[in-house]
């Protein structure tokens, strides 16, 4: 069958240069995003039942722009004036450059991997004395504490926001030829959203092997996939897939 309509599962890229449009443009497929989840923060008086004291910690790890947010949020919730002498370690360039939108960024001591936290786990270890606080979703990967109790980094985790099931109710009728996934939890939201999905002649695209775990234990039929060698992104696999299916 060939593709004509994708539905990816996540936000619209804020660039006008990204490969999706390229995709679009190229093969003359229409590409619509809408994510499938998004986070809620976890309200303060909630938090403090947690008994995570922030201010107990020298040091933050942020490995998403998200984390960022709800870490100052939580904090101006609660009142709590972080220190000038707070350190920040960033899993990337961006995410440090994003803490510009809360702190004077030439004044705090930031510091930031390329990519991951094996980049940054360097560097981290080189103030291995202080006490971390990792803000995190209630739903997250545990290569991030796996790494840092490996490396004996004191730290705790501080769950400051949700992942929650998006509103899906007006995709109802609406039908894509591909659906695209990310994560075990865009999953979960296809089907609290739709339980009696079938997906038929739908083709289904994963990235990593969680997400294609969760999509065999739901009984989807996985069509694409990626990162691959030949496809190490998704936006490499869709084009690989329509070319040899739009070409029949």
């Amino acid at each position: 069958m060939k593709v004509k309509s994708i539905l990816v599962s996540q936000p619209k890229p804020e660039s006008e240069k990204s490969p999706y449009y390229d995709l679009a443009n190229n093969f003359k497929v229409k590409i619509d995003f809408r994510p499938f989840i998004h986070v809620e923060g976890v309200e303060g008086k909630e938090f403090r039942k947690t008994r995570v004291n922030i201010l107990d910690h020298k040091a933050v790890i942020f490995t998403s722009r998200n984390a960022v947010d709800h870490f100052f949020r939580i904090c101006e919730e609660l009142r709590l004036n972080v220190p000038d002498s707070m350190k920040y370690f960033c899993v990337s360039e961006s995410t440090a450059y994003y803490l510009q939108k809360y702190v004077v960024y030439r004044k705090r001591k930031i510091f930031h991997g390329r990519q991951s936290i094996n980049d940054l786990m360097d560097v981290i270890k080189k103030h291995s004395g202080e006490n971390f606080l990792l803000p995190c979703s209630d739903i997250h990967k545990q290569d991030v504490p796996t790494l840092l109790e490996e490396n004996g980094i004191t730290f705790t985790k501080a769950i400051l926001y949700n992942t929650v099931c998006s509103d899906l109710s007006d995709l109802k009728d609406v039908n894509y030829d591909v659906l695209v996934f990310f994560s075990p939890s865009g999953i979960k939201s296809l089907f609290k959203n739709f339980p009696d999905f079938k997906q038929n002649s739908t083709k289904i695209a994963v990235f990593g092997s969680t997400t294609a775990k969760a999509a065999e234990e739901a009984k989807l039929r996985i069509d694409i996939s990626a990162p691959l060698p030949e496809a190490p992104s998704m936006t490499m696999a869709l084009e690989n897939h329509i070319k040899e299916a739009n070409k029949r």
